[in-house]
């Protein structure tokens, strides 16, 4: 599992094109093209989960769940403006989300996976980067869960802004706002000078 969990951020090297096809036969009933779905999106969807609820055993917990729930659904889908991918994490959200209500805490137990690093990485990415990892995610931690989740899905999973509005179910100017504080937060408790 620890393979999967350092390649989870990749994105999927397959065409839109290709994912239309495998899910037009997976609501068909045909095994290879769900099969081949999962194996396409296993990665990220771990990786946000484990990344969101913070430890290994919830996050395989909470996947499997999506992937049920994918295979429960699928023939409900219905193609939009966002990606199939968007819809799969929309799953994996409300998971994670039910998750926090029936716990009531977040308690990371291990090291979350690295990102991936960015061909051209934007100015928000090149100055979380040179903060260092392990201070990031302490400071991140000071953030709320839902700016957290807007920072994790735009710059570790690299989703433009309105396939972060469709998984988390808000409007893409609630995206934008929730990303700027965020970034501001961050950027006034770097600028404190340490104690």
């Amino acid at each position: 599992m620890a393979d999967k969990a350092t390649t989870a951020a990749r994105p999927a090297r397959e065409s839109q094109e290709h994912v239309r096809a495998l899910v037009d036969r997976a609501q068909q009933g045909d095994r290879e093209a769900l099969e081949e779905l999962y194996l396409l999106h296993f990665d990220r969807i771990y990786s946000y989960l484990h990344m969101s609820v913070g430890n290994r055993h919830d996050a395989e917990d909470l996947t499997t769940q999506t992937f049920l729930r994918m295979l429960e659904s699928i023939k409900r889908f219905r193609w939009q403006s966002a990606p199939f991918s968007a819809w799969l994490f929309r799953i994996a959200h409300n998971l994670a989300m039910d998750h926090f209500r029936a716990s009531r805490r977040w308690q990371p137990e291990e090291d979350v996976p690295e990102p991936p690093g960015e061909e051209e990485p934007s100015a928000e990415a090149q100055a979380l980067q040179s903060i260092g990892r392990q201070s990031m995610l302490e400071l991140i931690e000071g953030l709320s869960v839902e700016q957290q989740q807007v920072l994790t899905l735009k710059f570790v999973f690299n989703f433009p802004n309105v396939e972060v509005a469709t998984i988390l179910g808000k409007t893409e100017g609630a995206v934008k706002s929730l990303q700027h504080r965020a970034l501001v937060s961050l950027q006034k408790q770097i600028a404190k000078p340490p104690v």
